[in-house]
């Protein structure tokens, strides 16, 4: 019907709504055919808001099918909406911006936006995008293995609309599986619903990854390959998704050939054996999970040796509890046993936050009080109170008081535990 309506605006927004439908889907061949005619139709029409919109779809489709040209075109849009003071407009463009700088490893670029696109949707209260753009930096900081940052940043996400909850619900789920603690596999299979209602790659490829990870800590060979097999094989038949080269890496892992993917990703060098590459690409990317993980791939006892001291500083238990019976197999005498130290400070193995959480709990506070005294929300208390329950085996809040005085968790230097931590400044999320 808009075809032969003679209004080039209704009609550039609807043939670029088309474009973002086949970008979503992973369809990138028609979504910049259709993104490039709503391109041309809005500037026609002179709307700044839709040739934004017509331009976000077509670099990031030509962006994440493996075309870096995309990304000048995916800047334009910011520029074109932020010109018009298109907030909406702004906002995905950054989204969109800094999800495809995280994808491809690029974090430091990534950085340089988050700041500001939070700026914009914080000053304009935008929540949806706010809370979206926290869920974006709470993968980042999974990326540079700041457990306790990326659980804050990604509860933005367990409260809002799906796109921000599914990979939210993935990175809280992979905190807990790196760290060898409880919760991940409820978590994941929420995320798993989610992502497959939605269909699209960028929600089942980092789930399906998680799932492997986890599978493959737990020495269950036939999950990593029935959680990494049929999402690999979708992203297979698309150019340059990075989904595939870390599902194909978990398959290698699982034992199976796989089409070697010749690219310089990090996962795909892992999977063609090429550890001590994949471990210099990790590190200059600032992963230090990965770096050590790649590194303990190495044949040298001396490399994995380096490998678990990093498992041991991260708390990366599970992978530090493999590594140690690797070493064992392969006859190294002297293993470090852990952090020791840090176990004899505090047995329970909570965390800083847990620790302040614990303190709190056992002075009476209700976790409502807790929440306005740390200054984050309940639900996050919430979380950090069944944390606290769990590693100290304790059916209660009394028993857990009692546990923690036993322990010695409740003596404190003067000045550890702030009267409110008050939320981050902006120039530090």
């Amino acid at each position: 019907v808009l075809e032969h309506a003679g209004d080039d605006r209704l009609l550039a927004l609807a043939v670029s709504n088309t474009a973002q439908l086949r970008m979503l889907s992973d369809r990138y061949t028609e979504a910049v055919e259709h993104g490039e005619r709503a391109i041309a139709l809005a500037r026609k029409a002179d709307d700044a808001a839709i040739l934004s919109h017509a331009l976000n779809n077509v670099g990031t489709a030509r962006w994440r099918g493996g075309d870096p040209g995309g990304r000048r075109q995916l800047e334009e849009s910011l520029e074109v909406a932020l010109a018009a003071g298109e907030v909406e407009h702004a906002c995905r463009s950054y989204a969109n911006l800094i999800w495809t700088l995280l994808d491809n490893l690029q974090y430091d670029e990534a950085d340089r936006f988050l700041l500001p696109a939070m700026d914009l949707a914080d000053r304009a209260e935008h929540l949806g995008f706010l809370n979206y753009l926290h869920v974006e930096l709470a993968v980042r900081r999974l990326a540079a293995a700041d457990w306790e940052d990326a659980e804050k940043h990604a509860e933005y996400g367990m409260h809002d609309f799906v796109p921000a909850r599914c990979p939210a619900l993935t990175v809280l789920a992979r905190v807990r599986i790196r760290c060898g603690r409880p919760g991940a596999a409820e978590l994941l299979a929420e995320a798993r619903e989610i992502a497959v209602r939605t269909r699209e790659l960028q929600r089942t490829g980092p789930v399906a990854a998680a799932l492997a990870e986890a599978a493959w800590l737990r020495g269950d060979l036939a999950a990593v390959t029935a959680a990494a097999g049929p999402v690999h094989a979708q992203a297979d038949r698309l150019p340059g998704v990075p989904y595939r080269a870390e599902l194909g890496y978990w398959l290698t892992r699982a034992g199976h050939t796989v089409r070697l993917d010749d690219s310089e990703h990090p996962y795909a060098l892992q999977a063609r054996g090429l550890w001590r590459q994949a471990a210099t690409r990790w590190l200059e990317a600032g992963c230090p999970y990965e770096h050590a993980v790649a590194l303990a791939e190495s044949p040298d006892p001396a490399d994995k040796l380096t490998a678990l001291a990093t498992l041991d500083a991260l708390g990366a238990e599970p992978r530090a509890r493999l590594l140690r019976t690797e070493l064992r197999g392969i006859g190294v005498r002297h293993i470090p046993r852990g952090p020791l130290a840090a176990t004899r400070e505090n047995p329970a193995g909570l965390t800083r936050r847990q620790l302040q959480v614990m303190r709190l709990l056992a002075d009476g506070l209700t976790n409502a009080e807790i929440a306005a005294r740390l200054v984050v929300s309940v639900r996050t208390v919430d979380n950090h109170v069944r944390a606290v329950l769990d590693k100290l085996d304790a059916p209660t809040r009394r028993h857990a008081a009692d546990c923690a005085a036993r322990l010695g968790l409740l003596a404190q230097e003067e000045g550890t535990l702030p009267e409110a931590e008050g939320p981050l400044p902006l120039s530090e999320t």
